[in-house]
């Protein structure tokens, strides 16, 4: 036989012949059966790839949304929407909660009420901004207004949604909240 169709045979034998892939310590080792010779292909620098142990890092990390809402039912609905919509979501009654958690830095949108107890959704924004944590944020309402929406709008608010929701709306106004800011474009 020729070389060619020798060498054509044997890889059509190693690609059928895939048995294991092991990913240890920065190394991934491809093992090969049905064939004379055992190869193991290391690929060195898998870590800097993007690769590593645990499919937990392998996976990208869902974006948070945090929901500020008193009301349960409510809070608890956005809950299992944004979950069925793919995102990491927590959920707190009060703005005050939300502010003494550790997720403020994560945050990646916040939808909060306008009317709660000690602390609106408008003030939280602004609380936040005040701080240095520009997330995002959706404000929802049972009671709009059209000065208050202007108000909100103005400040730099995402969107401003009557409850309620609907959720197409709504996911309009999250896929323009989670947008990566765009570049400022550029004089020639």
């Amino acid at each position: 036989m020729n070389s060619t169709i020798l060498r054509q045979r044997a890889t059509r034998g190693i690609r059928q012949s895939l048995r294991a892939e092991t990913f240890f310590g920065g190394t991934l080792t491809r093992r090969l059966r049905n064939s004379h010779v055992e190869a193991t292909i290391l690929l060195r620098g898998a870590r800097m790839a993007g690769l590593s142990e645990t499919p937990e890092r392998r996976m990208p990390k869902a974006p948070l949304i945090v929901v500020v809402e008193d009301d349960r039912f409510f809070r608890d609905s956005m809950r299992s929407l944004m979950k069925s919509l793919g995102y990491t979501v927590e959920t707190f009654s009060s703005a005050a909660d939300f502010l003494a958690s550790p997720h403020r830095v994560e945050t990646a949108c916040l939808i909060a009420d306008v009317h709660m107890p000690a602390m609106t959704g408008l003030e939280l924004y602004r609380h936040l901004i005040d701080a240095g944590y520009a997330i995002p944020t959706i404000l929802v309402t049972a009671y709009p207004n059209e000065a208050d929406r202007a108000r909100a709008l103005n400040d730099g608010v995402v969107c401003y949604l009557r409850k309620p929701v609907d959720d197409d709306h709504l996911m309009r106004c999250l896929h323009t909240a989670l947008l990566p800011a765009e570049p400022p474009d550029e004089d020639p």
